[in-house]
């Protein structure tokens, strides 16, 4: 958890006497399982007090990646400081919810909690005397009609980018999902209408890492419960049209020592520092390796092959909207502003495991001062996989991501991909039958 014991001992205070005073039933306890889908647990609030002691146990082996049957046991520890009333719960009885460490019998941090993985990375940015902020560029989709085998999806609009006109729903839509996520306590910087019909985007405000990472798993759930509210459907597949553009979730980076920011340099290329340039040249060389980890389905890699703006090299850029990383344009006297945008991600990762690759990456780049001209040749630039079975090989052989994941989360998530790999060679495709069904 976040904060001294003091700290925390007055925000559960805090949310005790908020559960009393607003007469709140319901307290849903949100973790987050390997592959980052949302796991909740509801509790009275008479059983919050003994929650915030000592946990509330639950069986870890019906969890994606968290144990094995003989050792089961785990348990769930609310954190206050991520208290907050579901603004969807208006009516009385209302409900409130809050997002838990996972902890082992002993009292240690499991190793399998996403969360922890996370913390474990920015504890080592600590040392180094480095935090990490985070921004985020989430994606996605809105369809009329709710998943349903053999049938296509239909966007709500056939809007463009930017696109803001009586028929674009989409616009209230984003109102309403940006006025609950900011009762929430989440920050939104900038919303509009992405490029292919009914795509959106809503950017997160800059946070500290582990809280961005907090924030988008609470900006997916809000999103789809807007759109169940609308009649809608929100979807964060990265690629559901051949012919247009996928869905990504660029995320912006930056390293700060104190207040400064360790990214800025006045008078060097592009306002980057010695530090931010071997932050970059860390992520470039280990792009290959955890983009299993950022690019975690199938359908990924049908974005990053689809053509748009995402990337298929290993390469980085300035004005290059379609390199790996972006290094964005310097807004002058706005030295803290200087970051790095890596563009490979989409919104379908797990954004705690994804976010510590990429950090992790980063830092060692820093550690061993790796240099960013090694990758500013263009005949040596590689390609990231192309697909998930290249991704599992190059993950498999990489010592930073399975020392950053640690050897049950890394083992799991090897042993799920190759499992989806194997299923999805398997079946017999539309285009399959499109294509031969009438020439064979």
């Amino acid at each position: 958890m976040n904060g001294s014991a003091d700290e925390m001992s007055k925000q559960e205070e805090f949310v005790l006497r908020t559960l009393e005073e607003r007469s709140i039933r319901f307290v849903r306890l949100w973790f987050t399982d390997v592959l980052g889908f949302l796991k909740s647990v509801a509790i009275a609030p008479a059983e919050l007090e003994n929650a915030f002691d000592e946990g509330i146990g639950f069986d870890g082996s019906a969890i994606e990646g968290y144990a094995r049957i003989s050792e089961s046991d785990m348990l769930a520890k609310p954190d206050a400081s991520t208290f907050s009333v579901l603004p969807w719960r208006t009516e009385s009885p209302g409900a409130a919810r809050m997002l838990c460490d996972i902890f082992l019998p002993d009292g240690t941090p499991s190793p399998s909690d996403p969360r922890n993985v996370l913390r474990r990375v920015l504890h080592e940015a600590s040392e180094m005397g480095y935090t990490c902020y985070t921004h985020p560029e989430i994606e996605f989709f809105l369809f009329k009609n709710p998943p349903e085998p053999g049938v296509s999806p239909i966007p709500v609009d056939q809007g463009g980018y930017f696109d803001h006109t009586p028929a674009i729903v989409g616009h209230d839509f984003r109102r309403q999902a940006i006025t609950m996520l900011e009762a929430m306590g989440v920050s939104v910087e900038f919303s509009h209408h992405e490029g292919a019909p009914g795509q959106q985007e809503i950017d997160l405000r800059y946070a500290d890492a582990l809280s961005t990472a907090d924030n988008i798993m609470t900006a997916r759930h809000v999103i789809k419960e807007v759109a169940l509210d609308q009649g809608v459907y929100a979807s964060f597949i990265p690629k559901p049209f051949t012919d247009h553009p996928g869905s990504g979730m660029h995320t912006h980076f930056s390293l700060f020592k104190g207040e400064e920011n360790a990214f800025y340099e006045e008078g060097a290329p592009y306002q980057l520092s010695a530090v931010g340039r071997s932050f970059v040249a860390g992520i470039l060389a280990h792009a290959g390796e955890f983009t299993a980890i950022t690019n975690q389905f199938v359908n990924s890699y049908k974005r990053l092959n689809g053509g748009g703006e995402a990337p298929t090299l290993i390469n980085w850029g300035h004005n290059n909207r379609s390199a790996l990383v972006r290094i964005p344009a310097y807004k002058p006297l706005k030295g803290n502003s200087t970051r790095v945008e890596v563009r490979s991600p989409d919104a379908a990762c797990n954004p705690y495991l994804a976010f510590a690759v990429i950090i992790s990456a980063g830092l060692k780049g820093v550690r061993e001062r790796y240099t960013l001209e090694d990758f500013s040749d263009n005949e040596k630039t590689l390609s990231l996989p192309n697909n998930l079975d290249q991704a599992i090989s190059a993950m498999e052989s990489s010592a930073l991501v399975r020392e950053t994941l640690g050897e049950d989360v890394f083992e799991y998530v090897l042993r799920n991909k190759r499992a989806e790999w194997l299923e999805y060679r398997r079946q017999v495709s539309a285009y399959e039958l499109d294509r031969y069904l009438p020439i064979l």
